[in-house]
């Protein structure tokens, strides 16, 4: 699917694997703020593709396996790129980034390049163990790119889009979220942070901390 009216300024992109017991609400509250959105399913073998909701804002894609997430970012990336959208905004398909502050990340476009989601305001309800795998890969981060990273974990994130044909990701997984940023600061490009809530389901991360920390050092010698 191509949109053609360039009057399009915004759209959204969900990554989501076996998602099927919040896609539909999370489709359903993101189309509230942007011009389309794209879906990306990441191989699922759920129900999640049958829950997405039929609308003409959205653009379904789709990986025949699971790829991991960065790949599935790329393909999204690549269909903001085509589509000539002026921002991009990525979300994650379990809930825990709530749609509603999508206003607050495009704002902070109008000074920054990349806006991404902050939740390190309130650790209260964070898990001890996602609080230091986030913390060392935002220090370590920050020391490789010569900006404050706060919250490097946050797939919450706002761009300009003409700017994600020059920091598009090789790797295929988590460890895409950095290498983004680290190609991003190469670049001089301005990265900042906007306050939003922690929220953590019932439901079992897809997110192994430690194994991401151990992913995210390949990251560092790009």
């Amino acid at each position: 699917m191509s949109i053609t009216s360039n009057q399009n300024k915004t759209c959204a992109i969900i990554p989501f694997y076996n998602d099927e017991r919040t896609i539909a609400e999370i489709v359903n509250r993101t189309l509230n703020f942007v011009e389309v959105l794209i879906v990306v399913n990441d191989g699922s073998t759920d129900n999640s593709k049958n829950n997405v909701p039929k609308n003409d804002k959205i653009i379904y894609l789709e990986n025949r396996i699971n790829e991991g997430k960065g790949v599935a970012l790329n393909k999204g990336f690549k269909e903001s790129i085509k589509n000539s959208f002026e921002f991009t905004i990525t979300l994650d398909a379990d809930l825990q980034h709530i749609p509603e502050k999508i206003p607050d990340i495009i704002s902070a476009l109008s000074n920054y390049d990349i806006a991404i989601g902050n939740r390190l305001d309130d650790l209260s309800d964070m898990p001890l163990h996602r609080i230091l795998s986030n913390k060392i890969s935002s220090g370590l981060l920050s020391l490789k790119t010569g900006q404050k990273i706060i919250d490097s974990q946050c797939g919450f994130r706002g761009f300009r889009t003409k700017i994600l044909n020059n920091i598009l990701p090789q790797f295929p997984g988590y460890e895409a979220e950095s290498e983004i940023l680290i190609n991003a600061a190469r670049k001089n490009y301005k990265i900042g942070f906007v306050p939003i809530p922690t929220i953590y389901s019932d439901e079992k991360s897809k997110i192994r901390p430690f194994q991401i920390i151990f992913s995210f050092f390949k990251t560092l010698f790009i």
